[in-house]
């Protein structure tokens, strides 16, 4: 089967493509956001082909995998004319939690017939006003990192792009009482600045961009993740933390209830809590590991890459039917 998709979220992507089909990826010579080709930071495999416009016109396209509104139009465009849920099949995938009026935020593709809206995480679907489209839930996997977790170093791991710019929705405004329990390296896009802009020595927060292929290692190494999200959808970065076999310290907001069963680390809205597992975490490392450990075990359960190729499979047959 031949899918066509944008590259829009390099780790969810990932994922996808390591299923049996060839993926088509647009392709513009800016690689601006509607033409980024394949990832440069992340490792594809061979089935995934980086296409122009003028080549998609004529390309074979058995489903259309649309992640942003605008791209409905964009593909009839370089389609030459065939209308995605009409001509070809076609799927809109929904990473993100609902914005603005929430809960009555209605969804940009509700009350359609011609596709279906796959949400990521079922908290989405269900804070989403869907209408009568038909919609499923596949939620993440992961490509296992493998269980890498050392906790060497007695520092706490935070992975956010542009906490300045994010603020609340991040939860930034609650690390400078998570930085007095552990300090804490800030993984991430955009974060230069964070420190000062906390009002934070540079010890107790450090801001640390690394490529892909760096990031799991590093992650590994420090005691614990902190997850400070307010409002989002599930973080995958979370997900890797456990698979790595990091125990996580984390909101108990949005999806992440789900996600972290108990044992595998300490979920709550109260953010005193936070910091005094975090502090106990540094006390006691054992601990540290021995619920990590427990974390990889449920990640690998609910969140493994064949669980999750094997349902968008159904999906995608269950579409073109």
């Amino acid at each position: 089967m031949n899918i066509l998709l944008w590259h829009v979220h390099g780790s969810w992507t990932t994922a996808f493509v390591q299923g049996p089909h060839t993926y088509l990826v647009p392709l513009l010579p800016d690689r601006g956001p509607d033409g980024r080709g394949r990832a440069r930071t992340f490792s594809w495999p061979a089935s995934v082909r980086e296409l122009p416009p003028d080549e998609l016109r004529e390309a074979e396209v058995d489903l259309v995998v649309l992640q942003r509104p605008h791209e409905l139009e964009l593909a009839e465009r370089w389609l030459g004319g065939r209308r995605p849920g009409r001509d070809v099949p076609a799927v809109y995938l929904e990473h993100n939690a609902p914005d603005g009026d929430v809960p009555d935020t209605r969804h940009p593709f509700a009350d359609r017939d011609d596709l279906t809206l796959v949400h990521v995480t079922h908290f989405n679907r269900l804070f989403w006003d869907n209408g009568s489209t038909r919609t499923e839930v596949i939620e993440h996997g992961i490509v296992d990192p493998g269980h890498r977790y050392t906790g060497r170093l007695a520092r706490a791991a935070v992975v956010v792009n542009e906490p300045v710019r994010r603020g609340r929705y991040t939860g930034t405004d609650l690390l400078p009482a998570l930085a007095e329990a552990a300090p804490l390296d800030v993984f991430g896009m955009r974060t230069e600045g964070l420190a000062a802009h906390l009002g934070l020595p540079g010890e107790r927060c450090r801001a640390l961009d690394l490529a892909q292929n760096e990031l799991h290692a590093a992650m590994a190494e420090r005691r614990l993740y902190v997850h400070p999200v307010r409002w989002t959808s599930l973080g995958l970065s979370l997900l890797e933390a456990m698979h790595l076999g990091m125990p996580v310290v984390a909101l108990a907001t949005t999806e992440a209830v789900e996600a972290v069963p108990p044992g595998a680390g300490v979920l709550s809205t109260r953010p005193e809590m936070l910091a005094e597992a975090a502090r106990r975490y540094l006390a006691e490392p054992e601990a540290a590991a021995e619920d990590g450990a427990r974390a990889r075990q449920a990640a690998l359960g609910r969140y493994g890459l064949k669980r999750f190729l094997d349902d968008w499979e159904r999906v995608m047959t269950e579409v073109r039917s």
